[in-house]
């Protein structure tokens, strides 16, 4: 592991670099262009909001807002795992290349998925000021659990990346599999309303769903995130992410071979 991020430190600089041109590339030719990093989860706002704010009533109060803060996050969950499944795969250009750092290009993904969701904080923020829901002092552990999310995220990237090279099948079944995660992460819902006898269960077997109620904490209830489940998930992430960095390296000789 430790030799897996040197030479992603080394590579800093490719790092950035690629993540520049996705962020330039996403969007180019778009009459909208950069707003669509905005556009995009203010359209999956509405939606959800007109179905569960209007449709089907529930008690939430600010409930686009609370929506909005869970949103975020999982869009960028979702869009690294999704994309970066197929980012080893689809990438034969730089992978036929002598040398090339294979490690960057998942966590290309991960990292221009990050920044679209750090620019899309003011727009949270905004909102919350709209329905009169104010930023706290509790802000200060939003970078833990940030970082956080950036392990794990990390971790399941560097996984179905390397498995998608033999298995191309895996990065369709992943697409189909984020739709049932999601709604079972607490992002549309409090975690409270799950029956108390089947909650725990849930958070131990859902990572997602500890971010999703340590954002809700500070963002909409103005508390500090419970310490135990995410410091807990931040010790397993890390753990995670020393596995998925050794099957990353172990299959790497492979991947000029079978993309």
């Amino acid at each position: 592991m430790i030799r897996h991020f040197r030479e992603l430190y080394q590579y800093r600089g490719l790092l950035l670099s690629l993540v520049q041109r996705e962020l330039k590339a996403r969007y180019r030719g778009s009459v909208l262009g950069f707003f669509w990093t905005f556009l995009n989860p203010m359209l999956h706002m509405l939606v959800y909001g007109l179905l569960f704010g209007v449709f089907i009533k529930n008690q939430i109060e600010h409930y686009p807002f609370f929506m909005f803060v869970g949103l975020l996050p999982w869009i960028w969950f979702s869009t690294s795992v999704t994309t970066g499944a197929s980012s080893i795969s689809d990438r034969r250009d730089l992978m036929t290349k002598v040398r090339f750092p294979a490690q960057v290009l998942p966590a290309t993904v991960v990292t221009t998925n990050l920044c679209n969701f750090v620019f899309s904080l003011p727009l949270m923020v905004a909102l919350g000021v709209i329905f009169g829901v104010w930023p706290s002092w509790h802000m200060v552990l939003f970078p833990v659990v940030v970082l956080t999310q950036l392990c794990f995220t990390l971790a399941v990237v560097y996984v179905v990346s390397a498995l998608n090279v033999t298995f191309r099948d895996l990065q369709h079944i992943i697409t189909n599999l984020m739709m049932l995660w999601f709604f079972i992460t607490p992002v549309l819902y409090r975690v409270s309303t799950i029956p108390e006898k089947h909650r725990m269960l849930m958070m131990l077997a859902n990572p997602m769903a500890i971010l999703m109620s340590s954002y809700q904490a500070i963002f909409y209830e103005h508390r500090l995130p419970d310490a135990l489940p995410l410091l807990g998930l931040l010790g397993v992430s890390v753990v995670l992410l020393w596995g998925a960095s050794q099957l990353f390296e172990s299959r790497r000789e492979e991947f000029a071979e079978s993309i």
